[in-house]
């Protein structure tokens, strides 16, 4: 139980659906897993030359995925930041969140997707839609689009934590994943005694577990949990997060410490989980921010036509790399064997995933 933690700002766990997700799982004839996902890879990536002059390998998404007005790409994380390797079954994955514009009335949530780059010459992915199971009364299961940003993601253990802005971080098992087929309404997803689902055409979805409420003391602002990390470079590993702010707002920096045995956030002794660092010394319009031995790399945006910039180094003194990466920078991930920085961007038809040197910026 740690004892040192920074007052102010907290997180706690709340939401618990697992009997919910039983439910879902009984239902729907059992559990596949990642490994069903990631033996039914369905998209093929491509291989192309990055914008910027971060980025030394990199893909984008198909015509469909690229193009795509509904749907926005937000957060990344990877194999690498599970904690006991670095890939699953000898491959490596990315894992990248969008979050769904609301297109014909119809708003379809939050997804995750997942990407073989094993082949660094043919990365194959899928979209895993993210939901959240409820059962009334009649005994049914109801299932809703989980409908947060996804600004952040960070896998580590059996857990992918979505960062949920105001509300928090939502948190899924991967073991959870769950192979459904199209049908029903489309607003509203639905299993009945048949075990079908609406799932908007996604033959997989992610029930969420539970989540971890965003609170804050008297006389403290609440966190906005707008992008997501791991730093393995600490031991237990942390979880980086802040904020997205503009103008007046709060960009603040905060690490909480993971439980190495669960991969949850480590609890105080009331039950909240506490940071261990925040600062408040973050810049305007970040989009994410990973830690490597106490240097922080902080990715921001120049909106839809200016390059985005790379921040280096300790909150309250970040060196700007001015324009080094393509339009519409968001999150961002370390990858430990490689020393590579990893990040996407989310603009229509100007979609990338990239990788970049560590070594080039100190």
């Amino acid at each position: 139980m740690t004892e040192s933690f920074i007052p102010g700002v907290h997180l706690f766990r709340a939401g618990e659906q697992v009997d919910a997700v039983e439910t879902l799982a009984k239902h729907l004839g059992g559990r596949v897993g990642l490994a069903g996902v990631l033996g039914d890879l369905n998209r093929s990536a491509k291989v192309v030359d990055v914008p910027g002059t971060a980025a030394v390998w990199g893909f984008s998404w198909s015509d469909e995925d690229s193009r795509s007005q509904r749907w926005f790409p937000q957060g990344i994380t990877t194999s690498a930041d599970q904690g006991h390797a670095e890939n699953v079954n000898g491959r490596q994955i990315v894992c990248t969140s969008w979050y769904s514009h609301e297109v014909e009335g119809v708003h379809k949530g939050s997804r995750v997707t997942f990407v073989d780059i094993t082949d660094r010459f043919r990365p194959r992915y899928r979209h895993v839609l993210l939901v959240e199971p409820l059962v009334p009364s009649d005994g049914l299961v109801d299932v809703v689009p989980v409908k947060v940003h996804a600004g952040g993601l960070a896998w580590h253990g059996p857990y992918l934590h979505v960062a949920g802005t105001a509300r928090g971080v939502y948190s899924f098992r991967l073991d959870d994943i769950l192979r459904v087929y199209s049908g029903g309404d489309p607003h509203q997803l639905r299993v009945r005694g048949n075990g079908r689902v609406d799932s908007f055409g996604y033959r997989y979805v992610l029930p969420v577990r539970f989540k971890y409420d965003a609170l804050a003391d008297d006389g403290f602002e609440k966190l906005r949990y707008s992008f997501l990390s791991i730093d393995r470079s600490t031991h237990p590993h942390n979880l980086v997060t802040g904020e997205y702010g503009i103008r007046t707002m709060t960009t603040r920096l905060v690490s909480y410490e993971l439980d190495p045995e669960t991969s949850l956030l480590r609890e105080h002794e009331d039950g909240s989980a506490r940071p261990l660092s925040m600062y408040d010394g973050g810049v305007r319009a970040m989009q994410g921010a990973t830690v490597v031995h106490g240097t922080y790399y902080v990715t921001t945006s120049a909106g839809r036509y200016g390059r985005g910039s790379l921040w280096v180094g300790r909150p309250g003194r970040l060196k700007r790399f001015p324009r080094v990466l393509p339009v519409g920078p968001e999150d961002i991930s370390y990858w430990p064997s490689t020393g590579q920085l990893w990040s996407l961007t989310e603009y229509p038809g100007r979609r990338y995933v990239f990788a970049m040197n560590r070594s080039d910026f100190g």
